[in-house]
């Protein structure tokens, strides 16, 4: 008799670059109980009824209290494949509409602070999903087991909001 493996259902989510006129972006000190810390973009699971963008909204303003944003679009689709659990994250490209937007820490028992940190000094460990986001998002190799699906639009149209 061959040994079946239980695999749980699928993981489908975002994480959101929110992105600033002068290039950083929002990224949060995830402390969540069971984890090991690591630094994470805002995102969490598509709820019923929504698509990728919408999430994301939600979920930046939920985590953060960024509720204004403008220019939310698809720049890619990653996918890891884990021994029990396939994870699916859009990753989605929003810029706020304020040019100063300041971040809150609305869920402490997730995170204990949000930055906002130039993409080539972005602080370490990143939480897996969000590197592979930002390996997408600033056209480097993603980490390995990784598996990438780009948006139609190019990562520059994407950042542009067109």
């Amino acid at each position: 008799m061959t040994a079946s493996v239980k695999r749980r259902e699928p993981v489908v989510g975002v994480g959101a670059i929110v992105m600033r006129p002068d290039g950083a972006v929002l990224i949060g000190h995830r402390i969540k109980p069971g984890e090991t810390a690591s630094w994470c973009l805002p995102g969490g699971h598509v709820e019923a009824g929504e698509d990728f963008e919408t999430a994301a909204v939600r979920e930046i303003a939920e985590e953060s209290g960024i509720r204004e944003v403008t220019g939310a679009r698809v720049f890619a689709v990653v996918l890891h494949t884990e021994a029990d659990r396939t994870q699916v994250t859009a990753g989605v490209v929003v810029r706020p509409t304020d040019k100063v937007a300041v971040a809150a820490t609305l869920e402490p028992e997730v995170f204990d602070r949000w930055v906002w940190a130039s993409p080539e000094e972005l602080p370490v460990p990143l939480f897996p999903a969000s590197a592979a986001l930002l390996a997408v998002w600033q056209e480097k190799p993603v980490p390995e087991g990784w598996t990438v699906y780009p948006a139609a639009a190019t990562v520059a149209s994407a950042e542009e909001g067109q």
